[in-house]
């Protein structure tokens, strides 16, 4: 539900604003450029919003719109239309169930009245609004400042000129507002919020801000749209879909979890290692040689009598850590290569022992043979000596 009205004040001639009603597309653009040619800017702008508009909440597709009305106001000076440097700014708001897409550019502004309280939802292109955003006044300064009429960015100006552009969601009970200047500037935001909060449809609504304005003074033309979203059905569809989607959503998240927890025990379960046994055995471990929060994912599955001490240093280290195996099978396969390995190494050893024996006992034969020569001959010599002695001294 919404309503709609300008007025053209109570200082100016006349009204240079124009607005759009083209449900779900609202729009409200302030002219600037002096007596017919803000009015033409303004609604040269809504015409092209209307055409150029897109057919769903999509706040690219509204800025673009709004760009296009810059370059169609452009154009339209140079083939004198209008004046040369006329201009609008230009609010537009797209509503789709409780979607709402934003374009602006200017110093028109879209308010979102939730739950009772008023949200500014765009921001000024205007000198004074820099000068609040230093913090060198205050936003009810900014109302009264000789300089809140200079605008920094506006449609007719600029072929490069962009829109600020958003989206929001909405729920029903929300009412938005889109206003020219010629309301904030003359109506405080904790007053447009009271009298939005207290009128009962979107129409008087309209009515009592525009009448509020007029009665501050009405020093410029003021225009006013109020869009209530209301439940046609659509919403609550919506919500539905997006709540079963959430559903949905969830649900699909929780069951890929669980399959991947299923996947990793399985994997857990079927994956085999080899490892040490606390005595200083080689064991066949099922799952994975780690540990989560304190729990070992592993467990023996079978022991061994093969030693930790019989095998290399480099096998060793490599089972502290575990030697992943394809199977228990493999695991087996592997345990008896290192039996293989063990009873090779101590044959090679008995081997090693018995030819170091074997050539300890034949120099033992040598030096023993050896020995004996020598005594043999030495015996003759002496008695000769002897004899030859006897003999002399006979």
């Amino acid at each position: 539900m919404w309503g709609a009205r300008s007025d053209v004040g109570c200082v100016r001639s006349h009204n240079e604003d124009s607005y759009l009603v083209q449900s779900p597309l609202f729009c409200v653009c302030d002219g600037m450029g002096g007596h017919a040619a803000g009015e033409v800017a303004s609604s040269l702008a809504v015409e092209t919003i209307a055409k150029t508009a897109p057919n769903a909440a999509d706040p690219a597709l509204l800025a673009a719109s709004v760009e296009a009305a810059n370059a169609a106001i452009i154009e339209a000076a140079a083939n004198g239309l209008g004046k040369s440097g006329m201009g609008c700014t230009a609010t537009c708001a797209y509503i789709d169930g409780t979607t709402i897409a934003i374009a602006h550019v200017g110093d028109s502004r879209a308010y979102l009245l939730h739950e009772g309280t008023l949200i500014r939802v765009t921001r000024d292109h205007s000198y004074v609004e820099e000068l609040v955003d230093a913090g060198e006044i205050t936003a009810d300064e900014a109302r009264t400042h000789p300089n809140r009429s200079v605008i920094t960015r506006a449609l007719g100006s600029d072929p490069a000129m962009y829109a600020d552009h958003f989206q929001l969601n909405i729920e029903e009970g929300d009412r938005l507002i889109l206003c020219s200047d010629g309301l904030s500037s003359m109506v405080p935001d904790g007053d447009i919020e009271t009298i939005a909060a207290q009128s009962s449809t979107a129409q008087i609504c309209t009515d009592n801000l525009v009448d509020a304005a007029l009665a501050a003074g009405g020093g410029d033309n003021v225009t006013v749209v109020v869009v209530d979203v209301v439940d046609d059905g659509r919403i609550k569809t919506l919500i539905s879909k997006r709540r079963r989607n959430l559903i949905i959503a969830l649900v699909a998240l929780v069951a890929a979890l669980v399959l991947s927890g299923i996947v990793a025990a399985v994997s857990i379960t079927r994956s085999v290692f080899l490892g040490v046994n606390s005595d200083d055995t080689v064991a066949i471990y099922t799952g994975i040689h780690a540990d989560f929060l304190g729990i070992k994912l592993y467990h023996i599955e079978d022991t061994t009598s093969v030693k930790l001490s019989d095998l290399p240093d480099d096998t060793r280290n490599r089972l502290e850590e575990g030697i992943p195996q394809d199977s228990l099978e493999d695991a087996r396969n592997t345990i008896s290569e290192y039996r293989a390995q063990i009873d090779a190494a101590e044959t090679e050893q008995v081997l090693t022992a018995e030819t170091i024996r074997k050539s300890a006992d034949a120099n033992a034969g040598e030096t023993d043979s050896s020995g004996a020569d020598s005594s043999a001959t030495g015996t003759p010599t002496d008695t000769t000596d002897t004899t030859q002695t006897t003999k002399g001294g006979a």
